[in-house]
């Protein structure tokens, strides 16, 4: 296995870097008491990924069973406990817990708990996640194919429930 090609051709670097400090506010409130910051958005990797630090209330539903057909999704437990979905069954994870869903896995993540939960979700490569988190509640609430033709838009296709 070797390194990929490189991208950048200079011989002194550059001054590029992105600081984001923990006390930012998030990036959307959703119903539910879900909060989402933007630590790496699209934008801000240029597509390599993107890093997205999700904090649920107590009983919050997140996503049902889905996969991604251009990206894939890995989740990282800071607090609290999520149930995630593998493609077979249920699990529990908990601080330091770790899931990595490859393209096309299926997968799917809850609050089931009486307290609050805080995960990363990393998506690579990094897709244009943000209108998808900025818009699927709205989207959800008018439902049928308009929320299908959303869902498809942004590389999530939903399987059972």
């Amino acid at each position: 296995m070797s390194y990929p090609e490189p991208r950048y051709l200079g011989e002194k670097g550059e001054i590029n870097a992105v600081f984001r400090p923990a006390d930012t506010p998030p990036d959307i409130v959703s119903p539910g008491g879900t909060t989402t910051h933007y630590l790496a958005s699209h934008a801000s990797t240029g597509g390599e990924f993107g890093l997205y630090k999700v904090d649920m209330g107590p009983k919050a539903p997140g996503a049902k069973t889905h996969f991604h057909r251009a990206i894939s999704e890995s989740f990282y437990v800071l607090s609290g406990e999520v149930k995630l979905y593998n493609g077979e069954r249920w699990v529990t994870g908990r601080q330091g817990d770790f899931l990595y869903v490859p393209v096309g896995g299926l997968h799917a993540f809850k609050n089931d708990s009486d307290d609050p939960l805080s995960m990363l979700m990393l998506f690579s490569p990094g897709a244009p996640r943000e209108e998808y988190f900025e818009q699927v509640a709205d989207f959800a609430r008018r439902g049928g194919e308009e929320l299908r033709e959303f869902q498809v838009r942004h590389d999530s296709f939903f399987v059972g429930d």
